[in-house]
């Protein structure tokens, strides 16, 4: 499958992608099919050096059926080649993965009490088998 997404260069701590069309198995850095523009997110907003784009081409790989990533959608979107998608919701994004899932385990408790009766029943039955074991026994 076809995708633009960023490739990542520059040097450490000053990024600059490229935004690249590639496919999908080939790794992040690695080789692309064809180089689309760059995008450069240390500088502000506003300066139109942040972002370079190749329309035409963009528009080309679009109709040959490349899937932009969520970020070049949202850098597509903004120079008004594509819609702007919509922003994802995702209140749980801060917290910590481990604090999710405890999170997760203290919302069902319609299930724990449940498995609490199952455990109270199944001691009930264990005493009864026992004072059978000893009536037999006299």
């Amino acid at each position: 499958m076809l995708k633009m997404r960023l490739s990542m260069g520059g040097t450490r701590k000053r990024p600059i992608y490229k935004i690249v069309v590639a496919d999908s198995r080939f790794a992040r850095d690695g080789r692309f099919i064809e180089k689309l523009g760059f995008f450069n997110p240390l500088l502000p907003k506003e300066k139109k050096e942040r972002v370079g784009l190749e329309s035409e081409r963009i528009k080309y790989w679009l109709s040959q059926g490349a899937q932009p990533t969520i970020r070049v959608a949202r850098i597509l979107g903004e120079n008004k080649i594509i819609p702007m998608p919509k922003n994802s919701n995702n209140p749980l994004k801060a917290v910590p993965k481990k604090d999710r899932k405890k999170e997760e385990k203290a919302e069902t408790p319609k299930e724990a009490p449940k498995a609490e009766e199952k455990k109270a029943e199944t001691p009930k039955e264990a005493p009864k088998a026992e004072e059978k074991k000893e009536e037999n026994k006299k």
